[in-house]
């Protein structure tokens, strides 16, 4: 067992235990993983700050999908597009700025709802909404009848 300080936990580990524990930690995902693993093996530690929201080049960007339904689909003209960022709120920016030229893109998007990964966002403050590698962002707006 070994002593990590990874951004502001600690972790007591065996190695084998640091790729499942990782990914049930908010905020932390494969990269996280395997370098705690990397110095549970090495002795070498595996310490990051944490980002800085402020600071877009410490932020670790992630890819996946953005989903459309109904007047949102509509208002983007295509049913889904990737994304690149690492919060709910950068890939929602980046969606504004591609739909820029259409001014209801925007006025559906704030009258949306959003699943991350099938998880409902809710009332959340979409910056610390994290997004995870190779998942799917759904957009929702309301709909009639329940």
């Amino acid at each position: 067992m070994r002593t990590l300080a990874f951004g502001n936990r600690i972790f007591e580990v065996a190695p084998v235990r640091a790729v499942r524990l990782c990914r049930n930690l908010p905020g932390t995902g494969t990269a996280a993983a395997y370098a705690i693993m990397e110095a549970a093996t090495t002795g070498r530690p595996a310490h990051r700050a944490a980002p800085d929201r402020h600071d877009e080049e410490a932020a670790v960007t992630t890819t996946g999908t953005v989903r459309y339904w109904a007047a949102a689909k509509a208002a983007a003209g295509t049913a889904e597009e990737p994304y690149a960022a690492a919060t709910l709120a950068e890939a929602l920016d980046a969606a504004r700025t591609a739909h820029a030229a259409n001014p209801e893109f925007a006025r559906v998007l704030m009258r949306c709802s959003f699943l991350v990964d099938g998880d409902p966002v809710g009332t959340r403050d979409h910056a610390a909404v994290a997004l995870a590698e190779g998942g799917t962002v759904e957009v929702l707006p309301p709909f009639a009848g329940g």
